[in-house]
C-alpha cells in the first residue's frame, strides 16, 4: 500500500503518490552481515573508476556508512580495500553528491558500526 499526500492547489484536491525516496545514501544503505551494497562487496579488490561503477561513494569526515582502510594485502575483512587496476571485486566512483555509501578513510578498525 503506497501511502498518498493530498494538497489543495487553487482550490482543486490533487493526490499524489508519495514516491519512495529511499536514496542509498540514507544510513543503514550497508549491509551489515555480509558488508554489501547491493550485492556488491565492500572489501577486497577495489578498482576506482570514472564511469559504469558498481557502487558510488563519497568521502565524508563524520557519519559515515563505512570505515574504509587502504591495505596492500589481504583485503579479506569488512572495510578493507586494495586498490586494483584490474579483475576487482568491486568498482568504485568518488562523487560529491548523491552517493550510494558514504565513506571514511581510517587507520584501524575498519567496516560499519
Amino acid at each position: 500500500m503506497v501511502p498518498k499526500r493530498i494538497a489543495v492547489v487553487f482550490g482543486a484536491v490533487v493526490t499524489a503518490s508519495v514516491v519512495g525516496y529511499a536514496t542509498s545514501a540514507w544510513a543503514g544503505s550497508v549491509d551489515k552481515s555480509s558488508c554489501s551494497f547491493h550485492g556488491h562487496k565492500l572489501y577486497g579488490k577495489i578498482q576506482i573508476v570514472t564511469s559504469f561503477p558498481d557502487v558510488k561513494v563519497q568521502v565524508v569526515d563524520s557519519f559515515p556508512d563505512l570505515k574504509v582502510q587502504n591495505v596492500t594485502s589481504f583485503p579479506d575483512k569488512c572495510g578493507k580495500w586494495q586498490l586494483t587496476e584490474s579483475f576487482p571485486d568491486t568498482k568504485v566512483q568518488f562523487v560529491t553528491s548523491f552517493p550510494d555509501v558514504k565513506i571514511k578513510y581510517v587507520t584501524s578498525f575498519p567496516g560499519v558500526d
